[in-house]
């Protein structure tokens, strides 16, 4: 009975160690297989955020560009569409100057002034519009082009 205790000790030793070759396998594999997946998820997760960024930065030129445009037709007097283009030392003048006009529409000579001013806004609210977006980028947000 002792061979026989002795045999079965033996045969449960090799199943244990071949348990624990199979699950150490097992662990390998699985370990290779998520690194894998975290790889592959990085560069899903960089090319969203790549995607993203260029999506994210070609809506905003555009529609500054459009923003800005139809401010400047409606608005053009008060010079909202300089603001937006961060133009705020043009803005403030055009503002100044249509609330002078404004001031001085009692005189009757503002209103012209009022008018020139609009007239600016139109013209270039119909530029801002007509120009590509790549062009409308380079001249008016990294050009800095405040003035038509």
């Amino acid at each position: 009975m002792s061979d026989d205790n002795k045999d079965l000790g033996d045969d449960l030793n090799d199943m244990l160690d071949d348990a624990k070759d199979g699950a150490k396998k097992t662990g390998d594999k699985i370990s290779q297989k998520a690194k894998e997946f975290s790889n592959e998820a990085k560069e899903s997760a960089q090319e969203f955020s790549d995607g993203a960024k260029e999506v994210f930065e070609k809506s905003t030129g555009e529609n500054k560009k459009v923003l800005a445009g139809i401010l400047a037709i409606i608005f053009g007097c008060l010079g909202i569409h300089k603001f937006i283009l961060g133009y705020n030392k043009e803005g403030g003048i055009m503002l100044g100057i249509t609330l002078v006009g404004i001031i001085l529409s009692c005189v009757g000579v503002g209103v012209f002034v009022v008018w020139i001013m609009s007239i600016i806004g139109l013209i270039e609210g119909i530029i801002y519009l007509t120009k590509s977006d790549a062009e409308f980028y380079n001249t008016y947000q990294v050009g800095k082009k405040p003035w038509f």
